[in-house]
């Protein structure tokens, strides 16, 4: 009797714990369940991300990039086959060893090369485009975890020709200067990549994703005008003991850019190895008082306006002309000049007193018309506007001082584009560079049209004016600008700059600049020469129109331009007897 009912108690007490055990089971497989479905279902694809970013990795890459062609197709700048070094820290077996053997192949500090190897990342870059040579010296090594990937390099096979033109690339192979900076959306091409897997072993696969390679610039430069106006300005700037110059070839029909020279240059091929001062633009960045080659902008005006004519007669002063407090002199005393002999000569006296004639509003309506104080549109990046007052904060001096080229800042890209207006029958033109856009086919997709920006002068004023700027190269301050068998129409400039130190004009540190167009009566060739800080005779009349003969002479001959049949035959003279200190 009494086992039945420790039986029957028992029963109850088995049944239970198979109850609890059976509700710990279900509860287990229940939890795993939930965990399965979270892990497979709810976050299969982030588990899925996070193992393919273990096994994978994207390395952006620049596509190919566009080829940059002179005018007649010649390259100026390419993109070469190349090599990069990374490596996958995690398999290098020895980075010690590793960092030693790499060390002189990538010319890099072992210490260097060492630290990227301890690194924790799965991928660090070793060097970027590495040459050939390079490469199969790595390949040799064959290292774990150290690995090479297929670039391009750009390479500018002219070196420093039409550096400042061209510009550089950084090492994403993106433009940081000139037309490579400025036209890097067309050149960069599509965005690339390569998709770098790992195998069972750790070993990489890569895999390179499809990209639109860049454009190719057909530019208006032409390499030998470039070639002739470097060597010129080189050996003015070196002749004269100068800080630098530069020097500016355009058509001044179009506006095209023949050649844009700057001085001291470099090669963009190995760009940190210049300093800032020799990578500067000087044609486009570079702002001066121009002295008085911005004389002709002003007898522009007065003779569009018929505030002077050519029988107009001004009295030198004997050399000297009292304006507001100031006293403003002379090269020379001169007495009565006409008009002409005013620009021939260079008379300060005798410009003032034109610029009065003309007025404030005037004056300032015609240096804005033609450009001054803005920037003329050329396709290259930060360009200058340069530096006018308005009229209303000018002082009793600046009618006078603008007059003979002060108080005004101007690039040498906006006095060559000025002066090309007066060239060209009266009109201001956009002066440019990109000529054609062409696709990696072959294929023209675009043509730069030469932009008329507007009129600003009449074609009888612009002849008029031409003649007289002939007389400053057969009888005044520009002799030396002058070419056997060819009519030359300039304008010499010899500026003080200031000194920032003490507020004044210096006395040692000038401006010498020639500008002026060939030939004459149907000019091809507008030429700009400037040179900063000459030593010695510095007078534009000695150092820049020179220099301007020998670009002239070099480059009417490569481009086979016969003098014209009723162009006057003007011999330089030499240096003593033809130039006097007129300017």
């Amino acid at each position: 009797m009494r086992r039945n009912t420790h039986a029957a108690r028992a029963a109850p007490c088995s049944r239970a714990r198979v109850l609890v055990l059976f509700c710990v089971v279900a509860s287990f497989f229940g939890l795993v369940t939930l965990k399965l479905f979270s892990l497979q279902v709810k976050q299969h694809q982030r588990l899925l991300e996070r193992a393919d970013r273990q096994h994978r990795r994207i390395i952006p890459l620049a596509a190919r990039r566009g080829t940059i062609l002179d005018r007649h197709g010649r390259e100026l700048a390419v993109s070469l086959e190349a090599a990069s070094a990374f490596a996958q820290p995690v398999a290098v077996k020895d980075p010690g060893k590793a960092a030693r053997e790499l060390s002189p192949i990538l010319h890099l500090p072992p210490s260097e090369i060492l630290k990227k190897l301890k690194d924790k990342k799965s991928f660090v870059w070793l060097k970027r485009r590495i040459d050939p040579d390079q490469a199969r010296a790595v390949e040799r090594l064959r290292l774990k975890g150290i690995h090479l990937i297929p670039e391009s390099k750009r390479y500018y096979p002219k070196q420093g020709l039409a550096a400042h033109a061209l510009g550089f690339v950084g090492m994403d192979d993106r433009g940081l200067e000139g037309l490579e900076y400025h036209y890097d959306a067309l050149l960069g091409g599509g965005p690339r990549w390569a998709v770098s897997y790992q195998d069972a072993l750790g070993r990489p696969i890569f895999k390179e994703g499809e990209a639109n390679p860049g454009y190719n610039l057909k530019l208006t430069i032409d390499e030998f005008i470039q070639y002739i106006a470097e060597r010129e300005l080189e050996r003015a700037v070196e002749k004269a003991k100068a800080l630098g110059g530069t020097a500016i070839v355009m058509d001044p029909m179009t506006g095209e850019i023949l050649a844009l020279a700057s001085f001291p240059t470099f090669d963009p091929n190995r760009y940190q190895a210049s300093p800032a001062a020799a990578r500067r633009n000087r044609a486009t960045v570079d702002v001066y008082e121009p002295g008085s080659t911005f004389k002709v902008i002003m007898a522009a005006a007065a003779l569009e306006e018929g505030r002077v004519t050519l029988q107009d007669r001004f009295y030198g002063e004997q050399g000297a002309i009292q304006v507001g407090r100031v006293t403003i002199r002379d090269h020379e005393p001169y007495g009565w000049l006409t008009f002409g002999q005013v620009l021939a000569y260079s008379s300060n006296v005798g410009a003032i007193k034109v610029g009065t004639k003309l007025g404030k509003s005037l004056s300032y309506s015609y240096i804005s018309s033609f450009g001054f104080g803005s920037p003329t549109g050329i396709d290259l990046p930060g360009e200058s506007p340069g530096l006018i007052r308005r009229p209303k904060s000018w002082s009793q001096v600046s009618l006078g001082a603008l007059s003979i080229g002060q108080e005004i800042a101007v690039t040498p890209i906006q006095l060559a584009t000025a002066m090309a207006g007066v060239a060209n029958g009266g009109v201001l033109v956009r002066p440019f560079l990109m000529k054609e856009v062409i696709a990696p086919d072959g294929k023209v997709l675009k043509v730069t049209k030469p932009l008329r920006i507007r009129r600003v002068l009449s074609e009888a004023t612009s002849r008029t004016l031409t003649d007289l700027l002939k007389m400053v190269v057969t009888e005044g301050t520009g002799k030396l600008a002058a070419l056997e068998g060819y009519e030359v129409s300039g304008k010499t400039g010899t500026a003080q700059k200031l000194d920032q130190a003490t507020g004044h004009y210096s006395r040692g540190k000038l401006i010498a600049s020639f500008v002026g167009f060939v030939p004459a009566g149907a000019p091809k060739l507008l030429i700009l020469v400037m040179i900063d800080e000459p030593k010695g005779e510095a007078w534009g009349g000695t150092v820049a129109a020179p220099t301007f003969r020998e670009i002239a002479l070099g480059t009417l001959k490569y481009l086979k331009i016969p003098p014209s049949p009723g162009d006057k035959v003007h011999v330089a003279l030499k240096a003593e007897h033809a130039v006097s200190r007129l300017d």
